[in-house]
């Protein structure tokens, strides 16, 4: 009974964690949507008061917008409507604004949700009962056990679940290819990968709309098996100390390639990767003209073999001329055939998200939003830790240096952070922290900048003598360029850290990880997941069990030969 409930116990944590976290941005997403859609009117009412009464039309009124106008009134075209509609029919599609009087107004529904692989619905009745204005939720799953479960759950939880929430039993891709551009949130979250649910996902977001999207594939992404990741993601990942942000931009990146093929395109507002899997939450537009600069935002990756220097390669570039504007393809190659450094080949890796993976103005919003609500949140230290870690990372440097990894290529003691960000500093360029890794440092300073400042921290802290063909013997045989400054600058601490905020939380219990796959034997092998206790204490079960089985089995081999 004790093991039962402290399984229970732990169960109930992570779906705190998870749900918490997931449930933010809904609110955060809802409260904006009102915001640009007020403004969206509002500027449609200015441009058709300018036009003569008589020959006012919604035509016309379009025509007056920008593009950026226009796909934002795209994203509001099914949530406008005349008039509130009675309770029993709150989750009814939206209808086009109408025009009065020469001006164009409508009123903004409820979003509607849709979670694609629900399983019991915890998720879609949370969305239902913690989103304030949300409207319908569909919640669906193909396994009938489970939408039996979800509408048990919806009862069970009252009018306003009974109300908002719909299960169904049906296949998440059929659903969503069959329903385009009905909902205005998506919410992807299946057991492992996510690819084969894109292709319909991006299709069933109404202009505007969010899709949130987690993959828990992270063996695959992060480099352990390099063709599946390319079979299911389109892009192939290297193995370096940021394998897990560069997880987070092949999602991106393949999320891309999907909207792509119906003119549509992704504008990411937050990407996290805690625990144990990959999230991303990315508005969704429909524009041909917008769609072109896809290949400005995908890059190839390059990493040297030997000191893991990494390179980026733009796919495209663009030329202006005037008004008008060309692409191109990107000028290559950025790198030599073996690395200026270390004198190491190189591995080649991507195509990557190489634009901003976070949207900073969002994320302030949400952590202003959650600390307003700090009592909501069970697990509100870890989320408050995770997006001020966020709200500091330099928006626009693709992936990060580990100072320990670059230490070890020299074979030398480590500076610490604070020295190594002043040095930076003081050279006169940025750097930061990363939420992904506690010792990572993102920063726009070059790999040059960077290995002179390493060879001036081994000047004033000599190493042994390492073989000439190595690739810190390499690096060190040559003489800095750049004389690093390594007195403490102003900003080597951030915001949060001169606070003494909490940015890395210790794991809440030992073993702290996925466990086994249900139906899955526990052996000996399984320790290091489960702890030697838990271990030892399945085996012994097992065994016990298998000791009745066989004196069962004994007991009937000779009952026939007592009679």
């Amino acid at each position: 009974m004790t093991t039962l409930l402290s399984r229970k116990e732990k169960l109930r944590f992570l779906c705190m964690l998870k749900m918490k976290f997931f449930t933010t941005k809904p609110r955060t997403f809802r409260s904006r949507w009102k915001q640009e859609h007020e403004a969206l009117l509002s500027k449609r009412n200015k441009s058709a008061a300018k036009l003569p009464e008589n020959n006012v039309t919604v035509s016309e009124v379009d025509d007056t917008l920008n593009d950026s106008d226009v796909n934002t009134e795209k994203s509001n075209e099914e949530c406008e409507g005349p008039a509130e509609k009675s309770q029993d029919d709150t989750c009814t599609t939206s209808e086009e604004p109408v025009k009065t009087e020469g001006k164009v107004r409508g009123e903004l529904k409820p979003p509607r949700v849709l979670e694609a692989l629900s399983a019991s619905g915890l998720r879609a009745l949370r969305y239902a009962r913690e989103v304030e204005g949300i409207g319908q939720v569909v919640a669906l799953d193909n396994d009938k056990g489970a939408v039996e479960a979800c509408q048990r759950n919806i009862k069970f939880n009252g009018s306003v679940a009974c109300s908002k929430v719909e299960s169904h039993l049906a296949d998440a891709r059929v659903y969503m290819l069959t329903n385009p551009k009905e909902f205005d949130v998506v919410d992807l979250d299946p057991y492992g990968s996510p690819s084969v649910f894109l292709d319909s996902a991006v299709q069933s977001v109404v202009d505007g709309g969010m899709l949130m999207c987690t993959a828990t594939d992270m063996a695959v992404l992060c480099g352990g098996n390099g063709e599946v990741c390319y079979s299911k993601y389109g892009s192939y990942p290297l193995r370096g100390k940021y394998c897990h942000e560069m997880a987070l931009r092949i999602l991106l990146a393949c999320i891309e390639s999907h909207a792509n093929r119906y003119k549509r395109y992704i504008v990411p507002v937050l990407s996290v990767q805690m625990d144990f899997y990959v999230r991303v939450f990315v508005r969704i537009y429909t524009s041909a003209s917008a769609m072109k600069n896809t290949p400005l935002k995908l890059s190839y990756v390059y990493q040297c073999t030997g000191c893991d220097a990494f390179h980026l390669q733009p796919i495209g570039r663009t030329v202006s001329k005037n008004t008008s504007v060309r692409y191109l393809p990107g000028f290559a190659p950025v790198v030599p055939q073996e690395c200026s450094h270390c004198q190491k080949k190189f591995n080649m890796g991507g195509p990557i998200w190489s634009a901003p993976i976070h949207d900073q103005e969002w994320v302030t919003n949400i952590l202003s939003d959650v600390k307003s609500m700090k009592d909501r949140y069970p697990a509100y230290d870890r989320i408050s830790a995770v997006l001020t870690t966020i709200s500091e990372e330099l928006p626009d440097v693709p992936l990060f240096l580990s100072l320990h990894n670059l230490c070890a290529t020299l074979k030398c003691t480590s500076p610490s952070a604070v020295i190594f960000r002043s040095a930076v500093i003081n050279a006169g360029y940025r750097i930061s922290g990363t939420h992904v890794n506690p010792l990572g440092l993102k920063s726009d300073a070059p790999m040059e900048v960077i290995w002179d400042i390493m060879r001036c921290w081994v000047k004033n802290h000599p190493v042994k003598a390492q073989p000439a063909d190595q690739p810190g013997s390499v690096i060190l045989a040559k003489e800095p360029v750049l004389q690093a400054n390594f007195a403490r600058a102003v900003a080597s601490l951030s915001k949060a850290q001169a606070k003494k905020v909490a940015r890395f939380l210790p794991n809440p219990e030992r073993h702290w990880g996925p466990k086994l796959r249900a139906g899955r034997q526990i052996t000996s092998k399984h320790i290091s997941l489960l702890g030697e206790e838990k271990v030892n204490g399945c085996l012994s079960h097992q065994d016990s069990k298998l000791d009745a089985k066989r004196q069962k089995i004994e007991k009937l081999e000779d009952a026939p030969a007592e009679s």
